[in-house]
């Protein structure tokens, strides 16, 4: 059997889904030949190859022999490596098939020796099957788990062909209600029953002769609908009512919801004689973000040891309190864990009540008029449910009255014309800077602008979704554009990481105005609240937090100065990128100023308690919507790994010890710090004078002002006298000067000689001249 699939043209696009602009025009999508056509466009030339063939499947390198390759007649590799055709080689002489090599060791693998890969790689490999077109690879995959699995789940499925409006039913119900009543979740009751009345053996012949001798009348009592949202059965198939269960809680979660469901009893309608329907009813909750986990936190001191700020469970990448201390890739599976436990509970929990409920129904038939008493405690749970439900619709239909009171507020809340259009002004540069980096990659440039435009039309149909959605969305699409440029545009790391801060400026530019600071969660409330408490702690000096910074000298004041800009100028970045070097400049200029104040490089023990200080110096706007904003849509490598991540942990850190600061961490009893926190006193000048309640404000701040001038007249006074004595030090050093120069002249005196007289010529005083020889002359010969 030869199996050969390829990619289908994309026709399911609806029309104008994506309007085309000029920067679309530069990146047209290159059509992508399927398997069989890239077998049928290999040139026809004859080409021979040897026993031993190394192969480059898309970089990674393999060495096989040509008769393995040759194994199976019908296939893509025998039919490439046959000799009709010819294979391009790379630099090193491998033969190159443009594929990702991650699975191929596991295609191989089956052809030397028939071995199959493990569960977890069976769906990569299979597609990878389906490209080399191995029937018999895909025939032994397809009776695997998970995809023979998968077939019995879709043929079950099959039996219901209202299944998947049904599912798509049941997320639109939730969302309303959620955003009906501005909550995380919502709640729905969902029927499934497999007999169109569940029965016990002992009435199922009376049962069947009912069926054939009710009216018409009585068989539309037989069929009605029970007081649900949504109801699913009967089908006749040997599938449980747990598997339809586990089928829609599967499916749901696929969509990224938190799915809980619990069976709160049965419907107690009355059908015809002693008969009650019986189908049981579940209550789904549908959380639209994700739960908190709860993992007991201490309370951090100021000194932070490196180990800390790493992920608990020691992957080695920084972890953030935002995460519970986690790194992003190690949260995700720990709340994944935690998530299955808890259906695994809810499962355990229905199949529990539905025992008791059969063994309570088989018992009460023992007994004359035990209907009445089984279903004695279903009458009130439905007066109940009733009630509830009329409150529910009630509330639902009034919610109108609201919708236009919301719109008149974000009416009144929307800027000025100036402000959108600097904000278009920035989009549209932001956009051209885009293009023009992209155009530089050719056909991996256009790819990423084509899944960028999508992601981003995706993202406006996902408004209404909560925050942590919208986050878990954006995360997904950096991990997939991150791998998919790494795997299939063979881009460097390093490369890949600038090609991923382009993607986040570009898209964090645009959906910034819909995702920092949204009305749907506490992130507003988080800040009011932090700006409070740090107002409240303005009392906090640098000795109280052993901060080694001294702001007298004049270096070290500028440092925190620009340490305080740096951390008030993040909230005015959009990307956050742009925001975390905000972060990275402040915490630089913290590390010079404790160098010059010490002498000495900076520690760790050293820093944070410098942070915290600068922090409360400085009360940042919007701290906490900033740092959620930067964990929600950050790309998490950066926040993983390198000195953004440690200097944003760091901060983090530093926010959560400022609300939970209290007496033992600055060493002071709980008294004092009551008074200081309610404003009744200041450490920096304790109540020395007894003033009466009647006082004025204006006296107590003229004594505070005559202090402040009593400290600057004591300063004056001590600048004078150190004037005086350096101009005295000044003086004695020119008179000792002098004295050492006079007393070294006075030792070697200048002895003062009058200028020699002229020289006279050589020899004028040698009397002997006339003995002296005639001079040499010189003689001539004659050539």
């Amino acid at each position: 059997m030869v199996v050969v699939t390829g990619r289908e043209p994309d026709s399911r696009r609806p029309a104008g889904a994506m309007s085309s602009s000029d920067a679309e025009d530069d990146f047209l999508d290159p059509a992508t030949p399927t398997a069989t056509q890239a077998v049928h466009a290999l040139p026809l030339l004859t080409q021979e190859f040897p026993e031993v063939v190394p192969l480059n499947i898309g970089g990674t390198h393999f060495t096989t022999r040509l008769s393995t390759l040759r194994r199976y007649e019908d296939t893509m590799l025998a039919a490439m490596f046959s000799g009709r055709h010819h294979i391009p080689t790379d630099a090193e002489g491998r033969y190159f098939i443009d594929r990702d090599g991650t699975h191929f060791g596991d295609v191989l693998n089956f052809l030397r020796s028939g071995d199959l890969p493990p569960r977890e790689r069976v769906r990569a490999v299979y597609k990878e099957a389906q490209y080399y077109a191995i029937g018999p690879l895909l025939e032994q995959l397809e009776n695997m788990q998970p995809l023979k699995g998968e077939k019995v789940r879709q043929a079950f499925l099959g039996l219901m062909p209202y299944y998947k409006d049904h599912l798509e039913r049941i997320v639109e119900i939730a969302r309303l209600r959620a955003v009906q009543r501005k909550a995380r979740f919502a709640k729905l009751k969902v029927c499934v029953f497999k007999e169109e009345m569940p029965i016990t053996p002992y009435e199922c012949p009376l049962l069947n002769s009912l069926r054939f001798e009710r009216s018409e009348s009585d068989g539309q009592l037989f069929e009605h609908h029970c007081e649900v949202d949504v109801s699913f059965g009967p089908w006749e198939a040997v599938a449980d009512v747990y598997d339809l269960l586990h089928c829609l809680v599967t499916d749901l979660s696929a969509q990224g919801l938190i799915v809980d469901h619990q069976c709160i009893g049965v419907c107690d309608k009355h059908l015809i004689n002693h008969y009650y329907c019986k189908r049981p009813i579940y209550e789904f909750k549908i959380t639209w973000c994700r739960k908190k986990m709860s993992l007991k936190s201490e309370r951090r001191g100021i000194h932070v040891d490196q180990s800390e700020l790493l992920c608990k469970k020691g992957c080695g990448y920084y972890g953030n309190p935002a995460w519970q201390g986690f790194c992003s890739k190690c949260w995700r599976e720990e709340y994944h864990k935690a998530r299955q436990k808890q259906i695994q509970e809810d499962w355990e929990l229905a199949e529990r009540l539905q025992r008791e409920e059969e063994e309570a129904f088989a018992s009460s038939q023992s007994s004359q008029g035990a209907q009445s008493l089984t279903f004695s405690k279903f009458e009130e749970k439905k007066t109940n449910e009733k009630t509830r439900k009329v409150t529910t619709v009630k509330k639902f239909f009034s919610a109108s009255s609201r919708v236009g009171s919301k719109k008149e507020i974000q009416e009144a809340k929307a800027p000025s014309p100036s402000i959108n259009r600097q904000t278009s002004i920035e989009t549209d540069r932001v956009s051209k800077e885009f293009i023009e980096f992209l155009k530089t990659f050719h056909k991996t440039g256009q790819e990423i602008y084509k899944q960028t435009k999508l992601f981003l039309e995706a993202m406006h149909y996902k408004r209404d979704l909560s925050i942590e959605e919208q986050s878990e969305c954006t995360q997904d699409f950096y991990q997939s554009v991150a791998e998919r440029v790494q795997t299939r545009g063979k881009v460097p790391p390093e490369r890949v990481e600038k090609i991923m801060d382009q993607i986040e400026k570009y898209i964090m530019t645009r959906l910034y105005k819909y995702v920092f600071c949204p009305e749907t969660t506490d992130d507003e409330k988080k800040d009011l609240a932090i700006q409070k408490r740090i107002r409240a702690l303005h009392w906090v000096t640098p000795q109280m937090l052993c901060v080694p910074v001294n702001e007298e000298i004049p270096e070290v004041s500028d440092m925190v100065v620009k340490a305080i800009t740096d951390i008030i100028e993040m909230d005015s970045k959009r990307v956050p990128r742009d925001k975390l070097a905000c972060i990275t400049k402040c915490s630089k200029h913290i590390f010079n100023a404790i160098k010059i104040t010490k002498n000495e490089p900076a520690s760790a023990d050293d820093f944070l308690p410098t942070l915290i200080y600068i922090v409360l110096k400085g009360n940042p706007p919007r701290l906490q919507s900033n740092i959620q904003y930067i964990t929600r849509f950050c790309n998490p490598s950066r926040l993983m790994t390198g000195e953004d991540g440690y200097y944003f942990t760091n901060l983090c850190c530093a926010v959560a010890f400022i609300e939970k600061l209290d007496a033992q961490s600055l060493n002071l009893s709980q008294e004092d710090f009551d008074r200081y926190m309610s404003g009744q006193t200041s450490p920096r000048k304790q109540e020395s004078e007894n003033w009466s309640p009647d006082a004025c404000l204006g006296v107590k701040q003229m004594y505070k002002n005559l202090d402040l001038l009593s400290q600057l007249n004591e300063r004056q006074e001590r600048i004078m006298n150190e004037a005086k004595k350096l101009e005295k030090d000044l003086i004695d050093w020119t008179d000792g000067i002098a004295k050492e120069v006079q007393d070294i002249v006075e030792k070697y005196p200048l002895e003062i000689k009058p200028p020699n007289q002229s020289l006279a010529a050589i020899d004028s005083e040698n009397v002997e001249n006339d003995k002296l020889p005639p001079p040499l002359q010189p003689q001539v010969y004659a050539g």
